[in-house]
């Protein structure tokens, strides 16, 4: 999911706000849609409000000249007639693309209202700080902002195979590259050579950055990089990963959906890989 590039992001929230404004309304984790199930339309805020919906409302920008607000909604909203609350994943090629970008964006500022409603050093509720996104407590002054995690994610090469591995929380046979969190304390590169001899029991070398991508499964950003298998025999924890395999370009097994940035790599990688075949 990629920022549209006729959004211009913002947060300081016009005034007034217009009502045709579109609303990317949330109850937890489920965002509020209108239209067909095959294809789902985002209400204004003007539907909301004829609705009697309401929730913290925060400005993210202007889509093609139309403002963009985030609605984190109570968990006890109501159903509205002819809209339905939907996961975003499922909403993955149904929602035009620019749209899907801006729920995803919504769905980590909405979550971050809803868990930062009080301070974290002394509980005091608290408040939106002025002049930036950020939430500010009055009483001991701490200042939270929209939390982003980012989290490495590596595909590791062997003359023309690839390293694909398949978590137990993977869907069905599907495999894809290894991925994990940065520590505190860590470079990313670090981090990618702990994660692939953790996970895998394996020594990687010229690790190369690839591409990054918000992920809002919470909040986080996803590095991306390739990397050249160093030495090593495949050892996978299997509290972890459940299968890991050196693949062949032409047999390949079930991969991510291709609005991951996991696909995009991939993908390149055996674009890249079979093109230097040809070549030499």
């Amino acid at each position: 999911m990629h920022t549209p590039a006729d959004f211009v992001p913002s947060h300081v929230m016009p005034q007034p706000l217009a009502e045709g404004a579109l609303a990317f309304a949330y109850r937890d984790t489920k965002l509020l849609v209108g239209g067909e199930d095959e294809t789902p339309t985002v209400p204004t805020v003007a539907t909301l409000a004829s609705a009697g919906v309401s929730g913290a409302m925060h400005y993210l920008g202007e889509l093609a000249g139309a403002s963009c607000v985030a609605v984190a909604l109570a968990d006890d909203a109501p159903e509205l007639p002819g809209h339905r609350y939907a996961g975003l994943r499922s909403l993955f090629f149904k929602l035009p693309e620019p749209l899907l970008a801006l729920a995803a964006r919504a769905f980590q500022i909405a979550d971050w209202d809803r868990s930062h409603r009080y301070c974290g050093r002394c509980a005091a509720p608290t408040r939106d700080k002025d002049g930036e996104r950020a939430k500010e407590c009055p009483v001991c002054g701490l200042v939270a902002y929209p939390r982003v995690s980012p989290a490495m994610m590596v595909l590791v090469t062997r003359g023309r195979e690839l390293l694909l591995a398949r978590a137990h929380r993977f869907p069905g046979a599907m495999y894809s590259a290894l991925a994990g969190f940065v520590e505190p304390g860590e470079t990313i590169e670090d981090c990618i050579r702990r994660e692939v001899r953790e996970e895998v029991g394996i020594d990687v070398a010229g690790i190369t950055y690839f591409a990054s991508q918000s992920w809002a499964f919470p909040h986080s950003l996803m590095i991306a990089y390739t990397a050249v298998y160093a030495g090593g025999e495949l050892n996978p924890d299997r509290t972890e990963i459940a299968d890991a395999r050196w693949f062949a370009l032409d047999a390949l097994p079930a991969l991510p959906s291709p609005v991951s940035i996991a696909r995009r790599l991939i993908d390149a990688t055996v674009a890249r890989l079979a093109g230097s075949a040809m070549r030499s």
